[in-house]
């Protein structure tokens, strides 16, 4: 196997035409790498991410081609997947305000050129969920920035730029759907696409776990201030407490309290959401 790429969270591997997606256990938060690891994130972000595809495989194909066939040393962590050609744009569903979309909408009305009604707070829900998409910058070279609808049709066509909508927004329609089964709100996600050796767009990387979306408790959800995160936001909002971290690297050390209180919300998001109790 041949190392191909060491991301903030995965390693790639190229295993003869076969990919091979490694989840450690590392965290990032504004795009740098802590230097505490959360014990069994890696793993528990991969098992979840396998159970969406399967819930979500009607709604658009995915990369996964074994989630066993993988070195033992990596088991539970790792997925053998299909070799696709990434679309360079962040394709991202908003059905709540939070983060850089509140951000967005306080200084235009606005996200990613959606306009939507005033009045609305943090944590309000949105009219209808809308596409949000936004530049995908490599490690290290900047911040993502929002991209207009048009913007996307530049990039890549407006025949892609439809499929990448209508994509997003179902898989973020219908996780929504599951989740709030289980008494979880999706306030947004985002997911990766690419083309598979056919042509056809297929979803990669990881699918609505707490790395990728913003998990709300559904029966403590009020609009008008912080919800509370099942996700890494809970993190974002503890190093903000920091009086001598300028969010760049090198990251604080992580207190045991607070990486126990991070793991114990993406194990609850995980039996939440599937029933299962996490092992």
């Amino acid at each position: 196997m041949e190392l191909l790429h060491s991301g903030k969270v995965r390693e790639v591997y190229a295993d003869g035409r076969d990919i091979l997606l490694v989840a450690s256990d590392r965290i990032s938060i504004y795009d740098v790498v802590l230097p505490t690891a959360i014990p069994d994130k890696g793993k528990i972000l991969t098992q979840l991410s396998l159970w969406w595809f399967e819930q979500l495989a009607d709604v658009v194909p995915n990369h996964v081609i074994s989630s066993t066939d993988v070195p033992g040393e990596w088991a539970g962590r790792a997925v053998r997947c299909e070799r696709l050609e990434m679309v360079m744009v962040e394709c991202i569903a908003r059905g709540y305000l939070a983060g850089s979309g509140l951000k967005e909408y306080e200084r235009d009305g606005a996200v990613s050129g959606v306009s939507l009604p005033g009045g609305l707070i943090e944590g309000s829900q949105l009219p209808e969920p809308i596409f949000t998409p936004t530049t995908k910058v490599p490690p290290g070279e900047g911040h993502d920035e929002f991209m207009t609808y048009a913007d996307v049709e530049d990039k890549v066509g407006k025949d892609v730029a439809a499929e990448l909508r209508r994509i997003t927004l179902e898989v973020y329609k219908r996780g929504q759907q599951v989740a709030a089964k289980n008494g979880i709100i999706i306030a947004d996600t985002k997911i990766e696409l690419g083309f598979a050796a056919d042509g056809t767009l297929t979803l990669g990387d990881e699918l609505l776990t707490p790395d990728s979306s913003r998990f709300w408790a559904a029966d403590e959800w009020k609009p008008g201030g912080t919800q509370r995160y099942l996700d890494k936001q809970f993190l974002r909002d503890w190093s903000s407490s920091l009086t001598d971290w300028d969010r760049t690297a090198p990251g604080p050390e992580i207190p045991d309290e607070v990486v126990e209180a991070t793991r114990n919300r993406y194990v609850e998001v995980y039996e939440r959401l599937t029933g299962d109790t996490w092992r």
